[in-house]
């Protein structure tokens, strides 16, 4: 098996504490850092299928997600240094009367991976909260609102026409549970991901789309 598949299987089965040694000795064998997060990002699509299939669950999930954080963590100081610059700043947070913070908190890990900064509002965040943090944080590219229940679908509508009506060249992704694609697009946001893999994905669509 090579260091790089080793990687993915360390991170698919959430051994935290063997990835960054992993990560590690797949650099020294001279695999490029960008095929690595590749591969740990993969990892994490493959624990998204399992998650929403229901042959895994939460714990798993968040297993999987600190396995695949120790191995950024090797990675982080050499993006730097490969000159892959950042993509730009990402907002996140959870919908004005929602308090689940576990899947945006995937969802936030997954997008900084790919090469975004990230600025995690939390949980509870008003619309008007989003704009702000836009304003006040330097070269935001994104905007992404979770909703994880049924009842905060009228707050995430507004979080993003709130967004949209403030700052009309924002890209806004949403996402959660109850969330399809069909409701994203209605409410009028830029892009929809079912899970925290796909997330990744879709934050540097919209980004390259700019």
């Amino acid at each position: 098996m090579s260091k790089i598949e080793e990687v993915k299987v360390l991170v698919e089965t959430g051994k935290s504490k063997k990835v960054a040694a992993a990560v590690q000795e797949a650099l020294d064998a001279g695999d490029k850092v960008a095929d690595i997060l590749e591969a740990m990002i993969a990892s994490m699509g493959v624990v998204g299928d399992k998650f929403s299939a229901g042959e895994i669950f939460v714990p798993e999930m968040l297993i999987a997600a600190k396995a695949m954080s120790k191995g950024v963590e090797v990675l982080k100081p050499l993006m730097a240094g490969e000159g892959s610059n950042s993509l730009g700043t990402c907002i996140i947070g959870t919908v004005a009367g929602d308090l689940h913070d576990i899947g945006k908190n995937l969802v936030s890990m997954m997008i900084e991976s790919a090469g975004f900064d990230m600025v995690d509002l939390g949980v509870d965040v008003p619309a008007e909260k989003f704009v702000t943090a836009v304003k006040e944080n330097e070269h935001v590219v994104l905007v992404a609102c979770s909703g994880l229940l049924t009842t905060t679908m009228p707050a995430l509508k507004e979080a993003v026409q709130t967004i949209k009506s403030a700052l009309p060249e924002m890209k806004v992704m949403v996402g959660g549970a109850p969330v399809t694609p069909e409701y994203a697009e209605e409410i009028g946001a830029d892009g929809y991901a079912p899970d925290a893999g796909s997330a990744a994905v879709k934050a540097k669509e919209l980004v390259a789309s700019i």
